[in-house]
């Protein structure tokens, strides 16, 4: 009896891509902006899969080829054991690839940080985390906008919400590095306040969400919102504070408060608010509707306490701890100055190891 060969994988990459390509090449497609857009990130979302296939095509053909000549040859024999380690390196790396993703590994993201238990010294800390996380995007390129800031007496931040977003397409975009991050931080050092010398434990938040292109999907009914305009404060230079230009949008169902005040208009400052407002809910929706999803972003705690830390930064030791998955380094001065690399490298094979498992 015949077996029937099930579609694999990367059968089903070419037929998108191929589909894509076609899409592309219509001048019909372009009509509409969002789907051009969509089919254009997707299509260079595809091109690494597609990178990493054509070569390994190229390097099974030359294996093959070497294979049947060194039958007549013996010289060709040498070449075997380079091309057979070629081959095995490009399948790793396409099942790399195509191993089950999160749906938003592409995505810009919204990220806020909330002081919590430790006062000003928690504040500070909090300006620290920021500032690691605008380091390390200033060392991917990527854009870093912070749409609100509540400033501390001493210059920390009470809470602060940033956009980050990269500056092309691809498969790994900014949710797909720091979607890890959400949840509380803990940090044990010597506060600027204490005059004893004495080591103090405090704690701050992260929460990070992505944002999509299409957060226009989500629908928002305009009954639903609490509109507030003030005054902007804080650094932003003359304009900024002779105007109530600052926008703080509650959705009256959810409880959700976002407030934008970096923009130079209140119009601007209601716009971006929207947008920050509809990723939230998107993101808010998707966790409701997926108990999975729920469960994978169960670290992002909506309390700032001590006892739901996933990350000690201890700078007595110069040592940083995520505790999820044991990962343990003396560079901590190195990290908050944005060296993040190795720490999510190993978050990320985490969550792609959980994932194949799943599959």
């Amino acid at each position: 009896m015949a077996r029937t060969t099930k579609p694999s994988a990367i059968d089903d990459i070419l037929a998108e891509h191929s589909g894509l390509e076609q899409q592309l090449a219509d001048p019909s497609l372009h009509n509409d902006p969002a789907a051009a857009r969509r089919a254009g990130k997707r299509f260079a979302e595809l091109a690494p899969i597609m990178s990493v296939h054509g070569k390994l095509t190229s390097a099974t053909d030359d294996l093959a080829a070497a294979r049947e000549l060194a039958a007549d040859d013996s010289s060709f024999a040498s070449e075997i054991p380079e091309l057979e380690q070629t081959v095995e390196t490009l399948e790793q790396t396409l099942a790399d690839l195509l191993a089950p993703r999160d749906p938003h590994d592409g995505d810009d993201i919204v990220m806020e940080v909330k002081s919590g238990e430790g006062g000003e010294e928690s504040a500070l800390f909090a300006a620290d985390l920021a500032r690691m996380y605008v380091r390390y995007a200033e060392r991917r390129g990527w854009r870093v906008e912070v749409l609100d800031a509540n400033v501390s007496d001493l210059g920390g931040y009470k809470d602060a919400t940033l956009s980050i977003k990269a500056k092309g397409d691809s498969l790994d975009g900014v949710w797909a590095r720091l979607k890890f991050e959400g949840g509380v931080h803990r940090v044990q050092r010597v506060p600027v306040t204490e005059s004893q010398g004495r080591v103090h434990t405090s704690a701050a938040g992260i929460l990070v969400y992505p944002e999509p292109d299409e957060v226009e999907q989500v629908q928002i009914d305009e009954t639903d919102l609490r509109i507030d305009v003030y005054r902007s404060s804080g650094k932003g230079g003359q304009g900024v504070n002779t105007t109530d230009s600052a926008v703080r949008i509650t959705h009256l169902p959810t409880g959700i408060v976002v407030t934008c005040q970096n923009e130079r208009s209140q119009l601007q400052n209601k716009a971006r608010a929207m947008q920050v407002l509809a990723a939230r809910l998107q993101a808010a929706a998707e966790e409701a509707a997926d108990e999975e999803a729920a469960a994978g972003r169960a670290s992002q705690v909506r309390t700032v306490d001590r006892s739901e830390r996933i990350r000690t930064y201890n700078f007595p030791e110069n040592r940083i701890t995520d505790h999820r998955i044991g990962f343990k380094s003396h560079n901590l001065d190195a990290v908050l100055d944005g060296e993040l690399d190795a720490l999510l490298d190993a978050l990320g094979k985490a969550d792609r190891d959980a994932r194949m498992q799943a599959e």
